[in-house]
């Protein structure tokens, strides 16, 4: 792989409630001793595509350094999908699914380490109802969860514990889809219909073991029960998803649609309740740098 040169910082200043400026500073130290050429951009919520696309063509970019969260890696990906631009991940923002799903390692050494590095993989990219996804995407009880975590003031784990009860109390699942995949039109009654392009959510429970982020297909999963042994097991990537608790289907594309509308989330945002869902594999990949270990 040619060694790159040109870097791009792209900042979301606001992403996880956190000051970036440490991270800045190791990241501009770290380019100088190892000779980039660096250059820094920091959203703003307005015309930040357009902006980045700006940059690299200025700077002759040849690799971005994502600090923020999976809405700025979107970001991103929509603004280098016509040039030659590969993507490093340091994780900086309120949902980190992508991170999660690469096992990106917690310190900021060693995160610079693989965002600068020459292991890459070219990622899958979904269209979920015109929306970007790139690890996980789903209907019913989860979006309600991420709803009702979104509505409130408590962050991280404890907030998502603190909104379950709440969640299951007033959901009204199990819910229907009709689903229309592999030239089939299935019925499956369940609490939650995953779409899964990679293997975990950003919180590290393992639903799709089958599953993998550059395989050119992605997989439906319906979890039909709320059977907590079988959730524990899923985490633990023990499950047979061919058994009575969850069915799968893997596919290129899939039309789902509710007799009623559904809460869905997509990368850890609530997007909308909907009646009808539409899923396709894009053509155009993300290479993002990824540990040696998860190419080898």
């Amino acid at each position: 792989m040619k060694a790159i040169k040109n870097i791009l910082v792209v900042v979301n200043p606001i992403s996880g409630n956190t000051s970036k400026e440490d991270i800045i500073t190791t990241i501009i130290e770290r380019c100088n001793n190892d000779s980039y050429q660096l250059a820094i951009y920091e959203t703003t919520g307005e015309n930040d595509i357009s902006s980045i696309k700006e940059e690299i063509k200025d700077h002759k970019v040849e690799r971005i350094l994502v600090v923020g969260g999976d809405g700025t890696i979107k970001i991103v990906a929509e603004a280098v999908e016509e040039f030659q631009v590969s993507v490093g991940i340091i994780p900086a923002g309120s949902a980190n699914g992508l991170a999660v799903n690469f096992n990106i390692p917690p310190t900021l050494e060693e995160q610079l380490d693989i965002a600068l590095g020459d292991n890459t993989i070219k990622a899958d990219k979904l269209l979920v109802n015109n929306h970007v996804c790139f690890h996980m995407a789903d209907l019913g009880i989860n979006a309600e969860l991420v709803k009702n975590y979104e509505a409130s003031n408590i962050r991280g784990k404890l907030g998502y514990i603190l909104q379950t009860i709440p969640t299951l109390a007033s959901s009204e699942y199990p819910f229907t889809f009709k689903i229309e995949v592999n030239s089939k039109i299935i019925e499956q009654t369940g609490i939650m219909l995953c779409i899964a392009n990679a293997n975990k959510f950003g919180t590290g429970a393992t639903v799709n073991p089958n599953g993998k982020i550059n395989d050119g297909v992605f997989e439906l999963l319906v979890f039909k029960e709320l059977n907590i042994s079988e959730i524990i097991n899923t985490i633990y990537n023990e499950t047979d998803l061919n058994s009575g608790f969850a069915k799968e289907f893997t596919t290129t594309s899939a039309k789902i649609t509710m007799h009623h509308p559904v809460p869905l989330q997509i990368d850890g945002e609530f997007i909308e309740s909907t009646k009808k869902v539409k899923v396709k594999l894009c053509e155009k990949k993300l290479t993002i740098a990824v540990p040696k270990s998860f190419v080898s």
